[in-house]
């Protein structure tokens, strides 16, 4: 039948029911919807199967057919479901806020800031914007603008800017002479003699002032140095009283405690061997020091491995300070090294810090190399420690443990800090690989008899150290986090107890009670007596110490100018003494590589293919695979080295070598990617396999492996990249400037320092890791701390108080302690947490405990100082966004290196 014989109703129906037909009924809206909802399913199950690519097609084809409005509407679509970002954020922030951030721009940002829509162009051209920038200048406007006048002070700044008249470069050269032009030897020497002339007129200034402030004290307030002379305006303003005051107030300490001594009966103590006077005289620069003797000072950082040994190496007649790496800032190492000269010019003044060929590892953030050495707050420190020690004419130099001598950016960072200080520096010139061999070599400077380092230290009992830093430095480790605090109390308790009993036996009880101020310092002066050092014997003879002869002390920088062309003459013979030194370091590396393959590797090996398998064979590729490529990859660097050395003369080059054996790396960065999960399974299957526990047993730390463990033996590779650094920049610096090496040289130096940053990185992740884990194992309901980038800076123990009565003065405010806290600084946020102390039943041992309190983000925290008073010292206030502590340190230098370094992190952390 066809469709034509059928009635139009039939035809209607009929197609109605037609199920996924092309066909749309417009007269019948229900089907008409109903359908379409069906296609609408039939097309969103199509979606669903196709791949990515065909998605994209089919929306590229719908909305290439859409129309404006419906466009229009996706848009509108679009912005309910998900906000914009990018907003203009002048139409949404405060006008005050937009104001400020535009108040950083300089006028030419300005003005271009101006072109970019309207509400940006009237922001930009307000006169509070651009008046500062007009009176900087001097630009004043002739007449008041009335009140709806605007861009005045804009139009007046381009009109006075129009009006300037101004030189191109060469026409300024010609006029005025260029910026670095030569001075002649004259100028420069007038040059140098005004600057000494000014800096001995600042001293002398300084020292009047003292004397004043001296003479204006009260006589009411006590000898300490904190005193109503502190104020309470600002943080900064505070420290820096400190530090002027510093001299005179500890003199007053001095000359009380001497007399309180002078003044009670002069007999033996409880361990019968000499009166508590006696005790004076273990340094020279304590109480019963001698000004006629030649001072000697020298600053060790905490990161000197096993610093402990290297403070028992230090000379009775040395002024040492051991400060913090991580928790000291340049204004508190200052600090600490004005307390220990007290007042006097050091003759000579080492820095005993880590470090290498270019650089100087001096504190966390500060490491001192030739791009920071001129930048203001590390040229201003300097300039200040130059002047702690004695002048050229005195003899008087600065001693850095840092072989700095051993390439061309170390000698300039020399040179610099020289030129600023008016001070002679001197550095190690070794090349000697290994933990600190280079202090033991011969040094930079007119040292004739005897090396810098035999005025601070035993050199037998320094070489001792520079032996086994290595082997010290873990054992070190863990002894310091256990009985760090133990030995911290221990060390008080039994000051106060020898004092306390000294008292007693001496004088009544009577005496005590009305004498408690001469107990307090007495004990103040054994503890401080203790931080010194324990070197106990009596000063050395002072023939060896005396003051070198006038033609010694004639140093300037023309001197590092002839050692400079008298290295360029031997280099010759020093060039092939560093391929000799990198050959013999290289071929002991090979060795200790080798330990690994003949000792563990090939036994383990040998039994799996015997069938008495102790590993599988996949345990063993996860350990021995990436450090058996390594011992390959060396090898064959070894033999090219040697062969290079046999034939050796003037016109060979080494870069080549090292360019080669830079491009093979991705071997090293199998071997780190992967050395976390070696160490995991060398202990997962020591734990596991029996038979593989006693085969370690066997060869851990035996003589054929040196005393080393497998993982111990894992670690060289990672320490072999410094002194390739090291050796090549060495080996640069003995190149004449046309040798063919020399650029060779500058590439394998760029490719392996490039490689020891991504060693370090990898380095410092895992700690900050291990270190975030540890506080937050310590500290009961401690929140996640494992974030990017977050590490911990500084660790200080206060007191938390509590005022009576807000509303009376400062200085007669009562406080009352509330509860022990330790603060914990991060670089993005105060941690605060309670700390409490419990003893064990019969046992004098204590247990500290910690719980989370309170974490504040660095840029919302605010501090505010509080001046001593007859109820209170060494406070301050600490103020979030909803709570506030007043905190107390119990010495007034831990209260002046905590918020120093508070204030730094606060300033960092709003960069």
């Amino acid at each position: 039948m066809s469709l034509g014989s059928l009635p139009l109703e039939s035809v209607e129906v009929e197609s109605f029911h037609t199920r996924f037909s092309a066909w749309t009924p417009f007269k019948n809206q229900s089907l008409n919807r109903q359908l379409f909802q069906e296609r609408v399913t039939l097309i969103s199950h199509w979606f669903d199967l196709w791949t990515n690519k065909q998605r994209r097609e089919f929306l590229f084809v719908i909305l290439s057919q859409c129309s404006k409005s419906q466009l229009r509407f996706i848009q509108d679509w679009f912005s309910e479901r998900k906000q914009v970002a990018r907003v203009d954020f002048s139409t949404v922030l405060p006008r005050f806020i937009s104001l400020y951030i535009f108040s950083f721009l300089n006028p030419k940002d300005l003005c271009a800031a101006a072109q970019v829509s309207w509400p940006w162009k009237f922001l930009t051209e307000q006169d509070c914007l651009w008046m500062p920038k007009c009176t900087k200048f001097g630009w004043f406007l002739p007449y008041t603008p009335t009140q709806n006048e605007y861009g005045a002070w804009k139009h007046h700044y381009i009109a006075c800017v129009s009006s300037l008249d101004w030189l191109t470069p060469r026409e300024a050269a010609a006029v005025y002479g260029t910026l670095n032009e030569p001075k002649t030897e004259d100028e420069e020497f007038q040059e140098r003699r005004r600057e000494k002339c000014l800096r001995k007129i600042i001293w002398e200034n300084i020292a009047f002032r003292k004397k004043e402030l001296f003479k204006a004290r009260p006589p009411w307030l006590s000898g300490t140095r904190c005193s109503r002379l502190l104020k309470s305006t600002s943080l900064p303003g505070g420290p820096q009283l400190w530090r002027d005051g510093t001299g005179f107030y500890e003199a007053l300490e001095r000359q009380f405690l001497r007399a309180s001594l002078d003044a009670l009966p002069k007999r033996s103590n409880i361990s019968g061997s000499h009166s508590y006077p006696l005790l004076l005289k273990k340094h020279h620069h304590g109480v019963g020091r001698t000004d006629a003797l030649p001072l000697h000072a020298i600053l060790i950082s905490s990161r000197i491995p096993a610093y402990e040994m290297v403070m028992e190496s230090i000379k009775p007649d040395v002024v040492a300070v051991l400060y913090e790496h991580s928790g000291v800032t340049l204004e508190g190492l200052l600090q600490l090294t004005d307390r220990a000269l007290q007042g006097r010019k050091a003759q000579s003044l080492g820095i005993f810090s880590s470090g290498n060929s270019r650089e100087i590892d001096l504190l966390q953030g500060y490491k001192i190399c030739i791009k920071n050495v001129l930048w203001p707050e590390v040229r201003d420190f300097w300039e200040k420690l130059g002047s702690r020690v004695a002048t050229e004419e005195e003899g008087g130099h600065v001693d850095l443990f840092v072989p700095l001598g051993a390439s061309e950016a170390g000698i300039e960072v020399l040179s610099q800090l020289s030129q600023l200080t008016g001070t002679w520096f001197s550095a190690p010139t070794g090349i000697a690989t290994g933990s600190y061999q280079h202090i033991l070599s011969d040094w930079l400077g007119p040292h004739q008899d005897r090396t810098p380092l035999s005025n601070y230290f035993s050199e037998s009992k320094l070489q001792a150290w520079s032996s086994f830093t290595e082997f010290l430095e873990d054992t070190l480790k863990s002894v310091r986090k256990t009985l760090n605090p133990l030995f911290k109390n221990l060390q008080k308790s039994i000051s106060g107890r020898m004092i306390g009993q000294f008292m007693f036996d001496t004088l009544g009880m009577d005496s005590i009670l009305n004498n408690q101020g001469p107990a307090q310092a007495l004990a103040d002066g054994l503890m401080e007596l203790s931080k010194e050092g324990s070197e106990g014997s009596a000063i050395e003879d002072n023939s060896q110490d005396s003051k070198s002869s006038p033609g010694q002390s004639n140093l300037n920088v023309e001197v590092l100018v002839k050692l400079e062309r008298k290295l360029q003459m031997n280099s010759v013979e020093t060039r092939a003494q560093v391929v000799r030194e990198l050959v013999q370091s290289e071929r002991r590396y090979v060795q200790m590589l080798r330990i690994v393959q003949d000792v563990y590797a090939k036994p383990l090996r040998a039994a799996l293919s015997s069938n008495r398998a102790i590993l599988s064979a996949a345990n063993i590729h996860i350990i021995f695979s990436d450090i058996l490529h390594i011992l390959n990859l060396n090898r064959e660097f070894l033999d090219n080295l040697r062969d290079r050395l046999q034939e050796w003369s003037p016109a060979h080059c080494v870069g080549e070598i090292f360019i080669k054996f830079g491009s093979q790396l991705n071997i090293y960065t199998n071997f780190f990617n992967n050395y976390p999960v070696v160490l995991k399974t060398i202990e997962k299957c020591r734990e596991m396999t029996p038979a593989f526990r006693a085969f370690l047993k066997r060869h851990d730390k035996t003589i054929v492996t040196k005393m080393l463990s497998l993982p111990e033996l894992l670690i060289y590779p990672s320490r072999r990249f410094e002194e390739y650094i090291h050796l090549l920049y060495a080996l640069r610096l003995h190149t004449p400037a046309g040798h063919v090496d020399r650029g060779d040289l500058t590439t394998a130096i760029d490719q392996v320092k490039k490689y020891k940053g991504y060693i370090d990185q990898i380095k410092e992740n895992l700690k900050m890791r291990e270190q975030l884990s540890d506080v937050q194992t310590l500290i009961c309901g401690c929140p996640t701390l494992s974030e990017a980038n977050r590490y911990l800076i500084r660790t200080q123990d206060v007191v938390q108080l509590h005022c009576c009565d807000e509303k009376m003065d400062f200085s007669l405010r009562l406080y009352e302690q509330i509860r022990d806290l330790s603060l914990l600084l991060f670089n993005d946020v105060l941690l605060v947490s309670s700390r409490s102390t419990s003893h064990t039943p019969f046992e004098k041992t204590s247990k500290t405990t910690y719980q989370f309190t309170a974490s504040v983000a660095l840029p919302r925290l605010l501090i505010e100082d509080i001046p001593d008073s007859k109820y209170i010292k060494n406070a301050f206030i600490l103020r979030g966004s909803k709570r506030e502590w007043i905190c107390a340190t119990e010495v007034s230098d831990d209260k002046f290196l905590w918020l120093s370094v508070l204030q730094h992190a606060i300033r960092s952390s709003m960069k």
